[in-house]
Order: structure tokens, then C-alpha cells, then sequence
């Protein structure tokens, strides 16, 4: 059974060295851990990420990190879970894991009535063409750091400065613009306890 810490309102990069960290120290007994949080405002790029895809950063940071994905957009509102597992002792892959991220966060938006689709040709969860949740994930000693971010009640202007995930004229959206009023403690709850749910069965 995996470890969840819910750990509130942090900077991106103390967390990011944390994952960095815990995964490099990791035996295969150590048990998986599930982290919910949200970040100060920060944009954040892939490994892959280009920078012609920042359009304007303003005074918000921008950091280089090691997940996967082109350039996105962490602020506070917006939940992020980060899935710290030992994917060779769950037996699953790496497209497996982003399935599964995936229906998590579609399952635990149509609690809340919200019809939500995920795309072959860009991961990621959308409701009326509009991003709504993004997976980035990266890969180290067969476990799986990074993970996702569901956007619930957050400013989203920064989007704006940004082709969000590398696509241009890519729209987003979230929760509290869907008429959906619910706390991000209570949202990390649905969306872990869906995660949990599919890696148990």
C-alpha cells in the first residue's frame, strides 16, 4: 500500500529535488508513496521542452526539470499528485501509468459531473477541447517520479504566456469554471483514492 503525504503549499524545486532524491535511495522494499500538493507560481519545462514555447514569463520562474512534456504552468489552486512507484514491482509500464493518471483524474471529474476525455495524440485529460489536466513523468531505476496536475480553482492567466504543452492555441480550463466548487484537499483525496483503487486491481 502506498504512503500518501498531503504537503500544502510548497516550491516547486525542494519538491522536485525531494522526488529526485527518495527515488535515488530506494530499495526494492521500499514502500510506494503518493504526494499531493500545490506549487507558488512557477512554469516548469520538460526535458524536452523548447523555450520558443514560453512566450513571456514575466517575474514568474522558470525551471528546466527532468519529466517528460514540453512547458507548463504550476500554481497555487491548482492540485498536483506526484506517484513515487516502483513500476517493475506493480508491473506496469510507463503508457500504463499515464492511462491510469489519466482515468483518475477523468473519474474523479465525473463525480463531480464533468464529462472528461484523454487524447491519443497529446496526454493529458480535456473537457471541450480545453486542458484541464496534464501527466509528466519521468522514468529512474524502474519507478516512476513527476505525475500529474489537475487544475481546480487557480488563476489561469499564466496559460496565457505559455503554448501550454508545447501546443499552440491550446485553451484550459478548470473546475471552478465548470460551476464546480470543491476544496484541493478534497480533490487529492478523489484522485488518489482513484489511482489507489487501479493500482490494487
Amino acid at each position: 500500500m502506498a504512503v500518501i503525504q498531503n504537503l500544502g503549499l510548497q516550491h516547486y524545486e525542494s519538491i522536485w529535488h525531494n522526488m529526485q532524491q527518495f527515488t535515488q535511495n530506494r530499495s526494492h522494499e521500499t514502500p510506494d508513496e503518493i504526494w499531493s500538493v500545490e506549487h507558488f507560481p512557477v512554469y516548469t519545462l520538460g526535458l524536452n521542452g523548447k523555450r520558443e514555447h514560453l512566450l513571456n514569463a514575466g517575474n514568474i520562474p522558470v525551471i528546466n526539470s527532468d519529466r517528460g512534456g514540453q512547458v507548463t504552468y504550476h500554481g497555487p489552486g491548482q492540485l498536483v499528485i506526484y506517484t513515487l512507484l516502483d513500476i517493475k514491482r506493480l508491473k506496469i509500464n510507463i503508457r500504463e501509468l499515464v492511462t491510469l493518471l489519466e482515468f483518475a483524474m477523468i473519474t474523479t471529474l465525473a463525480e463531480h459531473g464533468i464529462i472528461a476525455v484523454s487524447r491519443a495524440d497529446a496526454p493529458g485529460v480535456y473537457v471541450n477541447d480545453k486542458k484541464i489536466g496534464s501527466i509528466g513523468l519521468r522514468i529512474k531505476k524502474n519507478c516512476s517520479y513527476h505525475g500529474l496536475s489537475l487544475n481546480n480553482n487557480m488563476d489561469l492567466r499564466p496559460f496565457d504566456h505559455i503554448n501550454t504543452c508545447g501546443y499552440s492555441g491550446l485553451k484550459v480550463t478548470q473546475l471552478a469554471d465548470l460551476g464546480v466548487a470543491v476544496s484541493t484537499k478534497q480533490l487529492a483525496s478523489s484522485v488518489i483514492q482513484a489511482i489507489t483503487t487501479a493500482l490494487t486491481t
